[in-house]
């Protein structure tokens, strides 16, 4: 089944932000639940907590938008062992790229230009501002200060945007030697804008040039070598499903046989 990410521009935003912790709850519970996965089911279980129906309607399309478009993807994080917050958090925020182009721009190129700046660090208005210029006409000012708010909203959960008063301070949030080789085992199954050593997903953590460099010749998933304008790029794994038995569940199997 082809894979991309989510090109044509899109309201969902508006509805749903990051929603880090109800993430990990639809990963945990569609991990049992399987394809049967309705907004009633969830409603009726209380995957939200106590959530009301039109909102489990809203968490669930969005999701499957950001995970269940990307089935190897949501069968490894249903998987995950003991995935610590950072990890969810970096995670969360790259779906939500996959699967809006206006978040995947606001955060991949926007933020990142704010960082070459004396001073790194962005002001509502001038997010409303951006967001009228990504479609003259489009949307009305209401409709574009709900934008900025919602943009601002998910980068500051995502450890992006360090403050929700301007101006508001930027920051690279850590990624995790798993976090990356995961994207990159994900990157590789999906059409994308860019490559692997030039993206918006990764470019929005502070992974380019010379740092992406640096970390991709310590993970263990890949091979890489730079040497002047040659590049050496290998993968260990068949996919993201392999690399994910090997290196994630494998190794929780080991723990868990050691401790029963």
């Amino acid at each position: 089944m082809s894979q991309a990410e989510t090109t044509q521009v899109h309201t969902r935003l508006l509805k749903c932000s990051l929603e880090v912790e109800d993430a990990r709850a639809y990963w945990q519970r569609t991990a049992v639940a399987g394809a049967s996965v309705t907004p009633a089911l969830a409603f009726d279980e209380y995957w939200f907590g106590a959530r009301s129906l039109d909102t489990v309607k809203v968490l669930i399309s969005n999701f499957r938008a950001r995970f269940a478009e990307f089935p190897a993807a949501l069968a490894v994080l249903q998987r995950w062992p003991q995935m610590d917050p950072a990890t969810r958090r970096v995670l969360c925020h790259w779906h939500l790229q996959l699967s809006d182009p206006l978040y995947r721009d606001f955060t991949g190129a926007f933020l990142v230009d704010r960082h070459a700046q004396l001073r790194p660090q962005v002001r509502r208005d001038g997010v409303i501002t951006w967001v009228g210029e990504q479609g003259p006409g489009r949307w009305t000012m209401s409709t574009r200060i709900q934008f900025a708010s919602k943009l601002l909203s998910a980068a500051f959960a995502a450890g992006l945007v360090t403050s929700n008063r301007d101006p508001r301070p930027l920051a690279f949030p850590p990624v995790s030697d798993a976090a990356l080789t995961y994207m990159l085992y994900l990157l590789r199954e999906v059409t994308f804008a860019g490559s692997l050593l030039d993206n918006r997903y990764f470019a929005s953590v502070g992974l380019q040039g010379p740092e992406l460099d640096a970390r991709l010749r310590g993970l263990d998933g890949l091979r890489f070598r730079r040497q002047g304008e040659l590049i050496e790029f290998g993968w260990c794994h068949q996919d993201l499903a392999g690399w994910a038995a090997e290196q994630l569940f494998a190794a929780s199997d080991l723990r868990l046989g050691a401790s029963s």
